[in-house]
């Protein structure tokens, strides 16, 4: 489990990097002393902070590029149509995920260009270390003789660490925002807050696109780091561990449902335990696993047979090209505020939470539910990667069965794993909740488990 690191963490890296003067390499490392991953920000605030600054300034500047990434991110004159804000996709009021039960967005110069993936929320990435082949847990975390395979990233594929790297993927994409760094520095120099931008980077910063086009990625960084906005840990979940709420006998059935190795095993990628630490579960242990998703065939790219999203060895991602090991394999993500969402897996394919459990428990005892079944009754499994990949298919509980067996969980079961999944939704008000008297608290729980 990965720490959350706070927006004054940022401002301590920043005037770290100010005070002791820090080449370009030290700047731009992603771990810290004990090898955990820091936040992507920090290295952007850091790069981003003028040298010798004192504290108070330090932080000041957080502020003042956190207020202009929100800015930017709400402005849809960066992109190519100018209709296009990142918070079209990312919607504020649905966990910064996609505010429709479209499977992919529509982007474009018009507006109208379909991706070939669903877009994810970037709530709770603070705590994705960057990628590694092979993740080990560090020492006050687990056995680092364990070896969790390929894990990490901030996008389905795992292809890039950093906030500002992320944020460029979808200006820059021909069926996203499809903007250009030109584009984007004419927009921003053109804006309302263009003399904020000066305040913030200096009075050099339109001198060139390329410098603008950098200070926006730094200050979009920034803004997706703000711990109110983007990680507040304000669920009912929390408030239960906190001792403040009590889940009610769905919920908490639920749960140990998602717990139960035998059952669900959710918990297995979506850790549920607090960090040895005492910090919160993020719900991903962000490792990319393929679990062979049914293909979306309402996605017009799947129109073509010979196309396949493989996941961290292309089409998207390069550098594992033409290495097995890794086709197929997407990024666990945390199920923090999964029931707002209407769009569920990468490509898009179901639009219900219980549909998305109902695929993990019976994916391989009732294959036909979910795959093309021929006239002669042949199911057409994991139909949307090719057969030389398949062994890289998760085949753990509750994928350990065989056609014809009795599923994991029966339809009761999964409709209390969603009542559950519901907890982890942000904005919970104990106050406001009757019920939550009612239910078993934290202490009950651990007594029971005694």
């Amino acid at each position: 489990m990965r720490l959350p690191f706070v927006l004054c963490t940022l401002a301590l890296a920043a005037l770290s990097a100010a005070m002791s003067g820090c080449d370009s390499h030290a700047a731009n490392t992603n771990t810290n002393a004990s090898g955990a991953a820091q936040p992507a920000a920090t290295n952007a605030v850091a790069n981003a902070a003028p040298q010798a600054q004192t504290r108070a300034e330090v932080f000041a500047h957080v502020k003042q590029m956190s207020s202009l990434g929100e800015k930017l991110f709400f402005d849809p004159s960066l992109s190519g149509s100018g209709k296009l804000a990142c918070a079209s996709c990312h919607s504020p009021s649905h966990a910064f995920g996609p505010p429709n039960a479209l499977s992919v967005q529509l982007g474009g110069n018009d507006m109208h260009q379909p991706g070939f993936r669903a877009v994810p929320s970037l709530e709770y990435l603070q705590s994705v270390p960057a990628f590694t082949r092979h993740f080990h847990d560090s020492d006050d975390e687990g056995d680092e003789s364990v070896d969790a395979g390929p894990t990490g990233g901030l996008t389905w594929d795992g292809r890039v660490d950093h906030g500002s790297d992320q944020a460029r993927i979808p200006l820059l994409s021909s069926f996203e925002m499809g903007s250009t760094p030109a584009k984007v520095a004419a927009s921003v120099k053109a804006s309302p807050y263009a003399d904020d931008f000066r305040k913030a980077f200096g009075a050099n910063v339109f001198d060139s696109d390329d410098k603008t086009f950098a200070a926006v990625l730094q200050s979009l960084e920034a803004f997706e780091q703000t711990p109110a906005k983007f990680y507040p840990y304000t669920s009912k979940f929390d408030a239960f561990l906190a001792g403040r709420a009590k889940l009610n006998d769905a919920e908490m059935h639920g749960l140990q449902l998602f717990n139960d190795e035998n059952k669900g095993n959710c918990a297995s990628c979506h850790i549920s335990q607090r960090a040895k630490d005492g910090s919160p579960p993020q719900f991903s242990d962000f490792g990319l696993i393929a679990i062979g998703v049914p293909r979306n065939r309402a996605l017009p790219i799947n129109r073509n047979p010979k196309f396949h999203d493989l996941g961290a060895c292309g089409p998207e991602r390069t550098d594992l090209k033409g290495q097995d090991e890794y086709c197929g394999t997407f990024r666990t993500p945390s199920l923090r505020n999964v029931a707002t969402r209407k769009t569920f897996f990468h490509n898009g394919i179901y639009h219900k939470l219980d549909d998305v459990v109902r695929f993990y428990v019976e994916r391989d005892t009732n294959p036909e539910k979910f795959y093309p079944v021929s006239k002669k009754g042949v199911v057409d499994k994991f139909d949307d990667l090719p057969k030389q990949y398949w062994s890289n298919i998760n085949t753990e509980p509750p994928f350990d069965r065989k056609k014809g067996d009795k599923p994991a969980l029966d339809e009761a079961e999964i409709k209390d794993v969603v009542a559950f999944l519901n907890t982890l939704t942000d904005g919970y008000d104990p106050a406001k909740d009757k019920d939550s008297q009612k239910g078993i608290g934290i202490g009950q729980m651990k007594s029971a488990s005694n």
